[in-house]
């Protein structure tokens, strides 16, 4: 099989990032944040709200945790529904407890096949982020723009019929871009995005169709990352969260305050094996007399307002 010519060819290269959408800037450097409450830490709970369809497309690239056994795949696939079925009510059920509300990256399939499912969602006080149209709504270079607008508005629209409001947020899948997409986001008339983990406060980008906010959401410190490709349990995730807790919360009597993302999946964190020790760490962390828990719209807001 030979190697496609255009995989070696990297437009926009340059000295530097790469890329034009914001100066570089030491995090360390910046004029400090204060949060609502004079909280020194906000807490960003985000639930990857997903269905994974039977036969999976992996052209531009396959997500991660899609199916990978012949078709039928009722293996991963049920597994994965567990997510929808239990595990997602679990995580809500867990934040109710100590009177949090969070971000859900939903997929419009989802509300479209659980309408339900995104009725308890709203009426728990959370948000919905748009979360592509399904797991096989992938985008990367060299996907043709129209088609990424197109599945860019579909989600967006799918999303705001079900719930009577267009989604202020984006998380693309496996956090991955384009060139194109950050400009089609600010098109379609989306606030924020997800997708680059590069800092632990908000920044500005800059794109031809005008500015959004990155907020951005952590990668190493994901279930997904932590629990199922690193293999550790569940109490070294709490014990993770709790470090970078702690960390976090020492830089602020310097720095100004901080944010820490918790990037959750109901069918990995949704598990009866799993639950009660994350039940424990996001009581211990809610107790603390310093640090909040926000919706992703939530810090946009301040954070905005302080620009």
């Amino acid at each position: 099989m030979s190697l496609d010519p255009s995989y070696l060819e990297y437009p926009k290269r340059g000295r530097g990032m790469d890329h034009d959408y914001y100066p570089y800037g030491s995090l360390f450097d910046r004029k400090p944040v204060q949060w609502p409450d004079d909280k020194k830490l906000l807490i960003w709970p985000v639930i990857s709200l997903e269905y994974f369809p039977m036969v999976p497309k992996d052209n531009p690239f396959r997500a991660p945790g899609h199916m990978q056994t012949a078709y039928p795949d009722y293996r991963h696939y049920t597994a994965r529904e567990y997510g929808t079925r239990i595990g997602i009510y679990r995580l809500l059920g867990a934040f109710e407890k100590v009177g949090i509300k969070v971000s859900v990256a939903t997929n419009g399939v989802v509300a479209e096949r659980y309408p339900q499912l995104i009725e308890d969602i709203i009426s728990g006080g959370h948000e919905i982020i748009a979360h592509s149209t399904d797991m096989n709504g992938t985008i990367a270079s060299g996907m043709d723009e129209a088609d990424e607008k197109a599945l860019i508005d579909g989600a967006l629209s799918t999303l705001e019929k079900a719930t009577g409001k267009r989604p202020r947020g984006w998380l693309s899948i496996a956090r991955s871009q384009s060139f194109n997409t950050a400009k089609l986001l600010v098109e379609a008339g989306v606030e924020y995005m997800c997708d680059w983990a590069n800092d632990e406060l908000p920044y500005k980008f800059q794109t031809d169709a005008g500015p959004i906010t990155n907020i951005p959401l952590n990668h190493e410190l994901s279930d997904r990352q932590i629990i199922n490709v690193q293999q550790h349990s569940v109490d070294s995730y709490a014990q993770q969260m709790r470090d970078a807790a702690d960390w976090l919360l020492a830089e602020t009597d310097q720095h100004g305050s901080r944010m820490l993302p918790m990037h959750l999946t109901p069918y990995i964190m949704g598990l009866p094996y799993r639950i009660g020790s994350f039940e424990g760490l996001i009581a211990d962390l809610a107790k603390r007399e310093d640090v909040r828990f926000a919706r992703g719209d939530v810090i946009l807001d301040s954070w905005k307002a302080q620009q």
